[in-house]
């Protein structure tokens, strides 16, 4: 349930303009704030206590559950909903529930229902950089998040320590940043340099590119974990989306309207 809503209900009631009883019947899944659906139990009140509605995790969910669970967030009056690690498949199904708002972005996979024109970006931008063309999905999954949280993104792609100059020559954008994201695989060493050029948090995530030693993205995870670079975090591997949430936080208002 949206914040919004919830004072404008305490408004009728406090006008006269609408029962207890009435708001009573609008209010019955207050006191569990859930909604047990059989397959999920949907956190109907996560706005009302973090500023955001809960967001769905697409792997392992079929695309009818996507869809389900994005008609209740959104029917219920959440003004964003994402869907993260989805396919298209999971995007016709949420059309036929909810026909309105919703998009696709194919590079990020992230399925995403938002009501009315997205807000004003607040606060610092967010720079995203990272390593090579293989880790732009993860990348892109970041840089939209942050966007949909409100936040303006500044995009350096394919600027990884091979090729460091290429890095070098986006330093001076990238530290008008208010937390840069550092996304890389292969032995992960961009978020230790980037760490060392800027004054501002540097959120780094490990992706899976990579071959042999690589172990999917567990090599680039460690090197990232013993960063000797200060000010660099870490999320798990080929989380984008942890990752543009957390800038969002730091470099934004922290909660989107």
């Amino acid at each position: 349930m949206d914040e919004k809503i919830l004072q404008k209900l305490l408004r009728e009631v406090a006008d006269g303009a609408l029962t207890p009883a009435d708001a009573v019947e609008r209010l019955k899944t207050l006191p569990l704030g859930y909604d047990d659906m059989g397959f999920a139990k949907v956190d109907t009140h996560r706005e009302l206590r973090t500023g955001r509605a809960e967001v769905i995790f697409g792997i392992g969910k079929t695309p009818a559950q996507v869809a389900a669970i994005m008609a209740r967030l959104a029917g219920g009056g959440a003004p964003l909903v994402i869907a993260t690690k989805t396919g298209p498949e999971a995007f016709a199904e949420a059309k036929k529930a909810v026909p309105e708002g919703l998009r696709y972005h194919e590079v990020a996979k992230l399925l995403v229902y938002q009501a009315g024109d997205a807000a004003a970006p607040t606060g610092k931008p967010v720079s995203v950089v990272c390593g090579g063309t293989a880790d732009i999905p993860v990348a892109e999954e970041a840089a939209l998040t942050a966007e949909l949280y409100g936040c303006a993104v500044q995009r350096h792609y394919d600027v990884g320590v091979a090729g460091i100059h290429r890095l070098m020559d986006k330093v001076a954008s990238i530290r008008e940043a208010g937390a840069v994201i550092a996304v890389a695989g292969m032995e992960g060493a961009l978020a230790s340099v980037v760490g060392g050029l800027v004054a501002v948090p540097v959120i780094a995530v490990p992706t899976s590119i990579g071959y042999g030693s690589s172990m999917g993205g567990l090599a680039a995870l460690l090197a990232m974990l013993n960063s000797c670079s200060l000010g660099v975090s870490v999320v798990n591997i080929d989380n984008g989306f942890g990752a543009g949430y957390l800038a969002s936080l730091i470099a934004g208002k922290g909660i989107h309207k």
